[in-house]
């Protein structure tokens, strides 16, 4: 016997309907359920990349695939938008909507929870100086967007260091004086 359906399911993406909860944390980390969207909205709020490109060379280690399938969904959230670069027709550049420039408080607080709490490449005076100005940095930060500055606010931070976290744990050469 041989059975057959002409009812077709359409695969759809989960709509406002379908969340888990009625919780804001919960729907924000549905959109933002992992490192790499939140990562490009920090590249795209602080240090100003607009293209794929810029992305990729970022030094988080995105791989391709991941970082378009991201730009995708930010794009659905209606958190980023695209449009082409006014020099070149072929070049597709990423701007953050009302929306996701809404997300700097946000972001600002993660950066300097991260740099106060754990250990980071970040420079302790930078974030001092940013952790007291606050509104000034989110003032930078929206108005920069709305002019289409994207002069870095931020820049890169060195690579994470080792040792120099109060609770991380020396080299046994340094903590005994002898090598290993």
């Amino acid at each position: 016997m041989q059975a057959t359906f002409d009812i077709v399911f359409p695969v759809q993406e989960k709509s406002k309907s379908k969340r888990r909860s009625g919780c804001p944390v919960s729907i924000c980390l549905e959109v933002f359920g992992d490192r790499w969207s939140l990562l490009i909205v920090r590249d795209m709020m602080v240090r100003g990349h607009r293209t794929f490109k810029e992305f990729l060379q970022s030094g988080e280690g995105i791989a391709s695939n991941i970082l378009a399938g991201r730009l995708h969904k930010l794009k659905a959230a209606q958190i980023i938008t695209s449009e082409t670069a006014e020099t070149d027709a072929r070049s597709i550049h990423y701007r953050l909507t009302e929306k996701g420039i809404d997300l700097a408080p946000v972001l600002l607080e993660l950066l300097l929870w991260g740099a106060r709490h754990e250990e980071t490449g970040a420079p302790c005076a930078v974030m001092a100086e940013m952790a007291k100005n606050r509104e000034a940095i989110l003032g930078e930060t929206r108005r920069r967007w709305q002019n289409r500055d994207p002069t870095p606010i931020l820049p890169p931070f060195a690579k994470q260091p080792t040792g120099n976290h109060p609770g991380s744990r020396q080299p046994r050469s340094t903590r005994t004086g002898r090598p290993k």
